[in-house]
């Protein structure tokens, strides 16, 4: 790898995120020689640390993450670490950091080349960009910005927010950063589909009966009780995560790998998505709210969340598109919290075909994601012992120790960023229509709310979530296939 010289300013470099995983998968990088000898990092937060401090937080957060190191590797990677007092609304305080990124650049060679990353709360991402514009912190070689989900709270707000980053930014050098667009199995999607012949040949309408998506949380709202009430499940998950697996599955065959082509083609899909009516939304989506049992209390119960409140912890839907391989097919999702366990899966079921065995089923592509790495295709064949057909898995899967090298998500696009390929990451043209989506169900769930009449169902924890969902299917025949 090559040594790419910049600049990196982390806005809310004293928080979690940073601690938990930037630090770590730039380390990562840095031991890789992506990054090196001509970078230097800009920590910044309210708190009022020094460079010192900041450079034990890396060595902490480095430790944590890695069962061994090198420690002189250790401390000359945290040398690179500097830390700047910074309130994002203070003008005054751009100026202090302009002149210590000048400073930095010169000693470290980093041919005037920026790297911004916003992690911190979202309410601050405008202001940010605002004023990365009005305070030209910008260098003279590349400049890119990495914004953390979620990009808006809705069409209104995300487009807000674009135009103030797109003031400072080409969108060739924003990076709508999404988490799962790292893991492996996800970006295994594209390899499985384009390069199997077995696979792609049945990769239509004709063979397709449905697809089935889950992102299944174990945990309850927790200490995230204030943000959640705001946000949802749908917004919370569907908007970006789920959608984001949806389009890699139901995208046309781009013609090359670059990151042009591949947008191109998720970009001709989304004009073909279709954008529910509220008649639609009523018939084909379940929003629900988790209950409370010995051991958990009830999302009303939660600290931080609204007696009242009517936002979802749950929601199931169904999302069309006109256009693409498998046009018209119903691809339904779920999501939600206090699930009977953490689990993130795709289940392609195919269509049953006649045959004189009778009983045989469908086959089905399984991809998991988490907390297994998998793909395995369900096939029937003949029992052994007795007159039948039995069921059986051909699984493509990992060893441990090919596990142990796959590389965390966030290390894998931060790799990208450097390296300015935006494959894995959200186009404009793409949020926005996600957001039409989103908006389209919000609003026909706020039109019911204000009724006074939320059709939101009540499941128990430690399950699969309300029974409400199993009627969103199209045919009484299809059921949720991962149970």
């Amino acid at each position: 790898m090559k040594n790419i010289p910049v600049i990196m300013i982390i806005f809310g470099g004293s928080g979690d995120l940073a601690h938990r995983k930037l630090y770590p998968c730039l380390f990562n990088l840095y031991e890789q020689g992506l990054i090196h000898d001509n970078f230097a990092v800009i920590g910044t937060a309210r708190r009022p640390w020094s460079h010192e401090y900041l450079r034990e937080q890396v060595s902490d957060a480095i430790h944590e993450t890695h069962d061994q190191v090198d420690e002189n590797e250790v401390k000359a990677f945290a040398s690179h670490f500097y830390y700047q007092s910074h309130d994002v609304t203070n003008v005054e305080h751009y100026v202090t950091l302009k002149k210590l990124a000048q400073e930095l650049d010169d000693r470290y060679s980093a041919q005037g080349n920026c790297l911004f990353y916003m992690a911190m709360a979202p309410r601050f991402f405008g202001t940010i960009a605002t004023h990365i514009n009005d305070q030209h912190l910008t260098g003279s070689g590349f400049n890119r910005i990495v914004v953390e989900k979620p990009f808006g709270h809705d069409l209104v707000s995300a487009e807000q927010l674009n135009k103030e980053i797109t003031a400072s930014f080409d969108e060739n050098d924003i990076f709508r950063i999404d988490h799962y667009l790292g893991k492996e199995m996800i970006q295994n999607i594209m390899p499985m589909r384009f390069t199997n012949p077995l696979i792609k040949n049945i990769w239509s309408g004709e063979y397709i009966n449905n697809i089935q998506i889950t992102l299944a949380e174990r945990l309850g709202v927790e200490a995230r009780g204030g943000y959640y009430d705001t946000s949802g499940a749908l917004r919370d998950m569907v908007q970006n995560h789920i959608f984001q697996i949806i389009t890699l599955l139901a995208m046309p065959e781009p013609k090359d790998l670059s990151s042009d082509s591949v947008h191109q083609a998720k970009q001709e899909l989304l004009k073909s998505l279709i954008i529910p009516t509220p008649e639609e939304v009523k018939k084909n989506f379940v929003r629900g709210q988790y209950l409370g049992s010995d051991t958990t209390f009830a999302y009303k119960k939660e600290p931080n969340v609204d007696p009242d409140s009517t936002t979802e912890t749950y929601v199931a839907g169904k999302t069309k598109f006109t256009s693409g391989p498998i046009a018209g097919v119903p691809i339904y999702f779920r999501t939600g919290k206090e699930f009977k366990e953490k689990k993130t899966r795709i289940d392609i079921v195919l269509k049953h075909i006649n045959n004189p065995y009778g009983q045989a089923h469908s086959n089905n592509i399984t991809i998991e994601v988490d907390p297994e790495s998998k793909i395995y295709i369900t096939i029937n064949g003949k029992k052994i012992d007795e007159p039948g057909i039995r069921r059986e898995d051909l699984t493509y899967a990992f060893s441990k120790e090919e596990m142990a090298k796959v590389p965390d998500g966030y290390e894998r696009l931060l790799h990208d960023v450097f390296v300015n390929d935006s494959t894995n990451f959200t186009h404009w043209s793409e949020l926005k229509r996600y957001w039409e989506f989103i908006d389209a169900v919000e609003d026909a769930w706020q039109k019911e709310n204000e009724a006074g009449n939320p059709e939101i169902a009540q499941y128990l924890p430690y399950r699969m979530g309300p029974k409400e969902a199993d009627n969103i299917f199209e045919s009484p025949t299809e059921h949720w296939i991962y149970e």
